[in-house]
């Protein structure tokens, strides 16, 4: 689904009013990430074309955490446009615009968790390789293309469940620091300034995740 569509199907969301000054004085293209969201938390609604600006910028983040998350879901591209809507109703709520791409990826996250547990059924991998090594109390993992694996066998089908059911059972800080480190690859002192913590409570949470995801895997890894 592009960006088009995208903009026609929250058409219905848009507010029907005269572009202030600064928006005729500024292209939407010319202001940085930070003054986007600060124009959209300014007046009763987010400013149009400052709104599907930030969309255009972050709309590929969204695609790929959904990927990785659920890469053989057909209902993707409707996550994606949900993620939109809960950040055009909730953006005015956000206290620090600085914060915004770990905000997003919450939004994000947090969605596809609250779609899973919808599901009765799960059999909607996360699109991680499976690990390669166990030491030091750390799952290593590689981070996985853009293209999806056509030799995917049936046990990484099954590990993949696993490991998709384990980090959902982590407390919420602890799972969006692992999925921003892990899936999306950012480096610790990004993830430290996304979600507001110091570097070192991003370490510890990473460290403790890893522990966690390693107790609960270990007893299948083993039987393997």
């Amino acid at each position: 689904m592009t960006t088009s569509n995208y903009n026609s199907s929250l058409s219905g969301y848009w507010p029907v009013t005269q572009p202030s000054s600064e928006v005729k004085n500024s292209a939407p293209t010319q202001l940085s990430n930070y003054e986007l969201i600060l124009r959209c938390q300014q007046g009763m609604k987010p400013d149009r074309a400052a709104f599907t600006e930030l969309l255009r910028r972050y709309q590929s983040q969204v695609e790929k955490t959904l990927y990785h998350l659920a890469p053989d879901w057909s209902d993707r591209a409707d996550l994606v446009q949900e993620v939109w809507i809960r950040v055009y109703r909730n953006i005015k709520r956000l206290k620090e615009p600085v914060k915004f791409r770990g905000w997003l990826s919450r939004i994000t996250t947090n969605l596809f968790y609250d779609e899973l547990r919808k599901r009765k059924r799960v059999k909607h991998p996360v699109s991680l390789d499976a690990p390669r090594q166990l030491e030091d109390g750390e799952l290593q993992w590689e981070l996985p293309t853009e293209v999806p694996n056509p030799e995917q066998d049936l046990s990484s089908q099954e590990f993949y469940d696993q490991l998709n059911s384990a980090i959902g059972q982590l407390p919420e800080s602890f799972r969006n620091t692992i999925i921003l480190r892990e899936i999306e690859g950012y480096s610790y002192e990004d993830i430290a300034e996304m979600t507001g913590v110091s570097l070192g409570t991003v370490k510890s949470r990473i460290a403790r995740a890893r522990v966690k995801l390693q107790s609960v895997l270990q007893p299948y890894l083993e039987s393997e």
